[in-house]
């Protein structure tokens, strides 16, 4: 009795080792395989980089590497001495050219007077030099006026200033460099643009739908951050092809027998702010798609 009993015990253990093995091997599967989740996703933003538009020295710097600033707020100065002397230049060109028109307009109208009254001859070339004179000094006063607002825009962006909210990065400028205008000296990361992109499986795409709940965990992290599924990449590179010198299709003539699948952009936009978990963009994190959850919304 005792023998039989034994036995029935090892064949129930064995049993229960073999189901419990089976369903570890089946959820390890489903996981892998079947589940829509991946550990290549990356924290991303955009990124505005900062310059200035005009070029000069540089005699203000109002913010440090890595600090929060905010749209509108000051970055640094340029010497503004320069753009004050070409602002009176334009202005005092402007006040010459108001002259030049105003004498151009009194000789035109005195012209036409003394043709309607007829007491001295006035010739239609002389009449028609008096109307093109005031024409020409008409066109040289919106020019200057068009220089005065340049010479004032000039001025103006003379200071530096955020043109988004977020963390200033790789910023070393100091009193005294040069910059140039259209050249870069520091990136601004627009905070309001913060989202994660998964790069998912192609063959986990048909479990992945618009507005899906997601969950992120950064590399090194606990904390869960919640999301949603905002879009999906339209298209990747294909490395296989490229174009000829002819504009003709550049196909590679060989083929791998062991095809990978390849790897498409899922933009996962955050549902709220993500708490004491620092956003920082390129940061590494994991991405789980709740596809379990989409029935009960």
């Amino acid at each position: 009795m005792k023998a039989k009993l034994s036995a029935l015990v090892r064949v129930s253990t064995t049993a229960a080792l073999a189901l419990a093995a089976a369903f570890v091997v089946w959820r390890l599967w489903a996981h892998y395989e079947e589940e829509p989740w991946t550990r290549d996703g990356r924290v991303r933003a955009d990124v505005v980089a900062v310059t200035s538009d005009v070029s000069g020295l540089v005699s203000e710097v109002l913010v440090h590497d890595d600090q929060l600033v905010r749209k509108g707020e000051a970055l640094f100065r340029i010497d503004r001495e320069r753009f004050i002397l070409a602002l009176r230049q334009a202005e005092a060109i402007l006040e010459g050219r108001a002259a030049a028109l105003d004498a151009a307009t009194k000789d035109l109208a005195r012209y036409r007077a003394l043709e309607a009254t007829k007491t001295i001859a006035v010739s239609k070339q002389q009449l028609d030099a008096a109307t093109s004179t005031q024409a020409q000094a008409q066109a040289a006063l919106r020019q200057a006026a068009a220089d005065r607002d340049l010479a004032r825009l000039n001025l103006d962006r003379s200071e530096i200033r955020a043109s988004v909210s977020g963390p200033l990065t790789n910023f070393d400028l100091r009193p005294g460099a040069y910059v140039t205008a259209g050249k870069g000296v520091a990136a601004l990361i627009d905070a309001e643009s913060l989202h994660v992109d998964g790069y998912f499986e192609e063959t986990k795409l048909p479990m992945i739908r618009i507005g899906d709940h997601a969950a992120i965990y950064l590399m090194g992290g606990k904390t869960e951050i919640s999301g949603r599924v905002e879009g999906i990449a339209g298209g990747i590179e294909d490395r296989e092809r490229s174009a000829g010198t002819t504009m003709l299709p550049n196909v590679n003539p060989t083929f791998s027998w062991v095809r990978l699948a390849q790897r498409i952009p899922v933009r996962i936009a955050l549902d709220r702010a993500a708490g004491d978990v620092e956003l920082i963009a390129g940061r590494t994190a994991t991405v789980v798609i709740d596809v379990k959850g989409r029935a009960t919304q």
